[in-house]
């Protein structure tokens, strides 16, 4: 009797059947196998076995000659212990009360006693296997939090980085082509790790390029390698960085820097999903998933054909988009916590506090640099600052400037100010001011200032300014 296993991957459940009974066996196979990554076992052994490297939903048993050596429903009651989310359902041909009610006891979804149809197997399997996935999913949702603070390394609750991490989530198990968009320091290269992280190439290579980093030069070698004599200094051959990826995942970041020739030969490898070392003849196959990365418009490169559009089409199967560190500003204080803590530890000194308005201050700037701007400025702030406390002032002079909440630091400090001293010394300051501009003429002053002469006659006697 066959054990169907070829057929399993390419279904949505899965499903083993316990049986030393030949017709059953034969029967389940014409009955279930076109819906159903059908196994078809003789006892509980080769279950064990088959449970060890194979996703089970449900099993089928018949309890009459499964295990003949082993009371069958003593161990329906250790599989449901040991998996919970299965779906269990005997056939029997006995029509003792006493081994329903213990085949009820063992949590059996269904029991069905000889003759047994099928296809009212086949009905009652697929209900069961439905309600039990959507318990499973009910489950997980009330089990994840509503606002996931991380994701893999990347630092986040912010509705857009919610976004981020749902796309991650659903294009992680495949292998389709993912480009990765967003401004320099948003963090393009945790995105692409983040994504092999939670897929089935987890374990296996990830070749991380930096295209505008490596030298027009060598990029050709570094991708593709050569083989001996290829060049001068080839005195061996080497794997490029393509063929290093085989079976993994090749990380392009920066690809809109790639020339146009460069485009044309990464094009003939994504068609063949095969490279040639430059100097040799023989193509080999590569396995890899290809995952890139850029902050360009690749739009309007396209457009003036800086980038090929053939290519294009090829990596932008699937875009992810990375927010800029403007757009999610109520992260900043998870981010600069975690930056904190990640140096403070690095350099073993104590995780010093933050003082609440440079939170505000943080929060006003731009970031042009983005995620990458703020932890350079976390870094030196734990290491520069030497106080337990980092305070606005402490932060440099470019950020303070921008800032409406540093301004407002500057103008109202802690202790407070005396209202009327302030504005009697800014009324001061300006009268004094545009009486040396107009040469001591009040009426010249109360011109720059665009107020009556009599206003002016008055503030000048209030403050003692100027001559009657």
């Amino acid at each position: 009797m066959p054990v169907s296993t070829a057929r399993a991957p390419q279904f949505r459940f899965n499903v083993a059947l316990i049986t030393a009974d030949a017709a059953i066996a034969q029967e389940a196979d014409t009955c279930l196998s076109a819906d159903y990554g059908l196994f078809l076992l003789r006892d509980w052994p080769e279950l064990a076995v088959l449970m060890k490297k194979q996703r089970l939903d449900a099993v089928l048993l018949d309890l009459d000659t499964a295990d003949r050596s082993e009371d069958s429903i003593s161990a329906l009651q250790k599989l449901r212990s040991a998996a919970p989310d299965l779906v269990l359902i005997g056939l029997t041909r006995s029509t003792s009360r006493k081994l329903r009610l213990q085949a009820v006891e063992a949590s059996l979804e269904e029991y069905f006693v000889a003759p047994i149809r099928f296809e009212e197997v086949h009905f009652v399997l697929g209900r069961a296997l439905e309600k039990r996935s959507l318990e499973i999913e009910h489950r997980s949702r009330r089990s994840e939090p509503p606002d996931q603070q991380s994701f893999c390394d990347l630092i986040g609750a912010s509705e857009p980085m919610q976004r981020v991490y749902a796309a991650i989530a659903r294009v992680a198990e495949s292998s389709t082509t993912v480009l990765i968009r967003g401004e320099s320091g948003t963090g393009k290269e945790l995105a692409a790790r983040a994504i092999v992280a939670r897929g089935p190439r987890s374990q296996k290579p990830f070749i991380s390029i930096n295209c505008a980093a490596l030298p027009e030069n060598l990029i050709e070698t570094e991708l593709f390698g050569h083989e001996k004599g290829a060049f001068t200094d080839a005195r061996t051959a080497r794997a490029g960085h393509i063929e290093q990826a085989h079976t993994g995942t090749l990380f392009l970041d920066e690809i809109a820097t790639l020339g146009l020739a460069l485009q044309s030969k990464l094009l003939r490898v994504l068609e063949d999903r095969a490279v040639t070392r430059i100097g040799g003849n023989l193509a080999r196959k590569i396995d890899f998933r290809l995952i890139t990365a850029t902050n360009e418009d690749l739009e309007d490169m396209v457009h003036s054909g800086r980038f090929r559009e053939d290519l294009y089409y090829r990596i932008n199967v699937i875009p992810v988009s990375l927010p800029p560190l403007r757009e999610r500003t109520a992260d900043i204080p998870l981010l600069v916590n975690h930056f904190l803590r990640s140096y403070s530890a690095a350099n073993g000194l104590a995780v010093k506090q933050i003082e609440p308005e440079l939170f505000e201050i943080l929060e006003d700037y731009s970031w042009p640099g983005n995620v990458r701007e703020l932890e350079n400025l976390v870094q030196r702030l734990v290491l520069m600052v030497d106080g337990p406390v980092i305070m606005a002032k402490h932060l440099p002079q470019q950020i303070l400037v921008t800032s409406t909440a540093s301004q407002e630091a500057l103008l109202i400090p802690e202790q407070g100010v005396n209202f009327d001293e302030e504005m009697a010394r800014i009324e001061t300051a300006y009268l004094s001011a545009a009486l040396r501009r107009s040469g001591g003429s009040k009426a010249g002053a109360a011109h720059l200032l665009q107020m009556d002469k009599q206003k002016m006659h008055y503030l000048c006697r209030k403050y003692g300014i100027g001559k009657d």
